[in-house]
């Protein structure tokens, strides 16, 4: 069994996520003094915007050794805005710590993490932070934790004096706690049973049950501390090592890794950092970039650590690492083949606002260009779209936080002073009824295509389902092959400019030619016919739509629903106990823009708030924003053929 842990650490922002890494850097003694998030001196913020803000905007490793074994910790971005980053972590590790702050209770950001923990089936362990400042309720807290999260917690420790300077934490033994008892006897046979005989249980049988079931991920460690006192830090690396997992190795000797984070750093360049699940890697080595089709040569192998970069000459299956020399390698990117133990991706929230931006001074253009394309490598969440024919430059956004944060990135790293427009929701778009829609492309010679299609509504949520229904003999299946490839490309934007979604499309008639066949032909006719078919059905608008969960004072039901429905929002049934409710419902996110704001007037402060995406649904044409088609459009098949043939720039 590897002696190592990979763990992230996550939690709503200003929780005290990276002040608890700090800490735990400097039990370990990793780092001679602890750093300060305020000024801008800890391990795990290393960008000059993280110092700047205080906020983590990137995840960051850290490696270090505790009582003989080696812990990976990736620190994430507390905000919502970067859970793009915290997506790719959540694929990369073993186990978790959700850091929940003592006086805030559980947040929006939080539960989000604890739904992705929880489907993606990762051990966790519950860190409640801050538990010395003034006005912390922990009892109120927990009850509020048993509702929102989850009251399968099981408390390792006892807090006396808490709210102020004096708290103390006292680690307790399972039995100490009739409750827990009960719980892990509700599940457990052997534990139950002596449980209803009221027999002594003896702890070391209770201990061996909750390890159980806490890698089943039906219990979890509930721990309590202060980063600002080093207060509790001990015993979490205690539980970390005894609770949480380590890596699943297996005897493949066939490489297989996935590149989760890009990082860009002044002295050694490029860094992609790597979970390794199968297989070794050396200095020297060549590695096969399975999602590009490329092979690149590993010129390092580095573990970053407090010290700096550790370079070591061998990673193998189980552990993580930064490798230097895979300049055309991607986020996202798996390395060597493709494994079973490479966890799918897992969505926390979506990009649903795109952002023009430009150079302020125009002899920056072509290097903002470079710059964004670069930040869309490292994130590939950004989706860099370069209109070069506009001279447009879009990416997409969460929200007003990581427009800032890009801005204050490509002045620093770039030395470009950008300027973003004021963001626009993405909106879809979707047949209305059917039609159907004829590309040929047969003149000027050597030229043969030929594809008609058949475009129907899907049932929304559908996606874009294809199918050929015409022989290889009409059309042969290496060009049925490109015509399938080409068909995202057709999609990306309709005939109101945004993409098109929910769609059936069916080739239901083709021809190709024996001579003057290319495969080229196809990937050109075949926007061409959707296009056509696009203009015959016409399109409707499809706008993004919120999922809001509220709590706060039963008093602000009247104006909060009141606001909702002028937001042309839907709720539910309010939950109402105890002079708090809760409400849930849908909210466009065009109208909602504001919602958070407009929500902590109202309520001064003390409601809470979670938006997640729900889906896109259809929207009436007047709140809804036609726009361009950026490029030429195949509908404009002269200037569109001689684009393509490169004939014009």
């Amino acid at each position: 069994m590897a002696k190592i842990r990979n763990i992230g650490i996550f939690a709503h922002v200003d929780a005290g996520k990276t002040s608890l890494t700090e800490n735990m850097l400097f039990a370990s003694g990793a780092i001679k003094s602890l750093g300060s998030v305020d000024d801008g001196t800890t391990q795990s913020d290393q960008m000059e915007v993280e110092k700047k803000r205080g906020i983590s905007v990137r995840s960051s490793l850290n490696s270090f050794e505790w009582k003989g074994y080696k812990i990976n910790l990736v620190d994430t971005p507390g905000h919502v805005d970067f859970s793009a980053d915290v997506e790719r972590v959540l694929q990369v590790i073993d186990g978790a710590v959700l850091v929940i702050s003592a006086i805030d209770g559980v947040q929006s950001h939080t539960d989000t993490i604890w739904q992705a923990l929880k489907e993606r089936n990762i051990p966790c362990i519950l860190f409640v932070n801050k538990i010395d400042r003034p006005g912390v309720y922990l009892e109120g807290m927990l009850e509020e934790l048993s509702a929102e999260l989850t009251e399968n917690f099981i408390p390792f420790q006892r807090v006396s004096n808490e709210g102020t300077s004096d708290v103390e934490i006292t680690p307790i033994e399972i039995k100490e706690s009739p409750s827990s008892v009960e719980k892990i006897a509700n599940v457990d046979d052997s534990i139950l049973g002596l449980f209803l005989e009221e027999k002594e249980i003896p702890e070391n049988l209770l201990q061996d049950a909750l390890k159980k079931r806490i890698a089943k991920v039906e219990f979890f460690p509930l721990l309590f501390g202060s980063a600002k006192l080093q207060l509790g830090i001990n015993h979490l690396l205690e539980i970390i090592l005894e609770h949480l997992p380590p890596p699943i190795i297996t005897e493949n000797e066939q490489v297989s890794a996935l590149i989760y984070s890009l990082t860009h750093q002044d002295k050694i360049g490029k860094t992609a950092f790597v979970r390794m699940f199968q297989g070794q890697l050396k200095v020297r080595d060549l590695v096969q970039n399975h999602s590009k089709g490329i092979e690149e040569k590993i010129t390092q192998l580095n573990i970053p650590s407090a010290g700096g970069n550790e370079m070591v000459e061998t990673v193998s299956a189980g552990d993580i690492v930064g490798i230097i020399g895979l300049n055309e390698s991607s986020t996202g990117d798996v390395l060597g083949k493709i494994s079973a133990q490479i966890p799918d991706s897992i969505s926390l929230n979506t990009s649903l606002l795109t952002v023009q931006v430009k150079a302020k001074e125009d002899k920056d253009y072509a290097d903002l260009a470079h710059a964004l394309q670069m930040l869309s490598v490292e994130d590939p969440s950004l989706e860099f779209e370069w209109y070069r024919e506009e001279k447009e430059m879009h990416v997409k956004v969460m929200g007003w936080i990581q427009i800032e944060v890009l801005e204050q990135i490509i002045l620093q790293r770039f030395g470009i002073v950008a300027i973003f427009e004021d963001p626009t929701v993405i909106y879809k778009e979707t047949p209305i009824t059917s039609g159907y829609g004829l590309g040929h492309y047969t003149m000027p010679k050597p030229c043969w295509a030929i594809v008609r299609f058949l475009i129907e509504p899907g049932e929304r949520g559908s996606g874009v389902q294809y199918e050929s229904k015409i022989r290889t003999s009409d059309v042969h299946q290496k060009y049925q092959n490109e015509v399938e490839r080409s068909i995202p490309r057709a999609l990306k934007q309709g005939i109101k400019g945004w993409e098109v979604i929910d769609i059936k499309i069916t080739l239901v008639q083709g021809e190709d030619h024996q001579m003057h066949s290319r495969p080229g032909n196809f990937v050109l006719a075949t926007p061409m016919g959707i296009m056509l078919a696009l203009e015959e059905t016409g399109t409707k608008f499809l706008e993004p739509i919120l999922a809001f969960k509220i709590t706060a004072s039963d008093e602000l039901l009247g104006k909060l629903t009141a606001e909702i429905l002028r937001m042309r929002g839907q709720f539910n049934s309010p939950q109402i106990a105890n002079n708090k409710m809760i409400l849930t419902g849908t909210v466009p996110v065009a109208e909602s823009l504001q919602f958070p704001v407009q929500l902590a007037s109202l309520s001064g402060g003390k409601a809470k708030m979670n938006l997640r995406f729900h889906s896109y649904a259809e929207c009436p044409a007047e709140y809804c924003k036609t726009r361009e088609f950026k490029g030429i459009s195949p509908l404009d098949r002269s200037k569109y053929i001689l684009k393509m043939r490169k004939a014009v720039d």
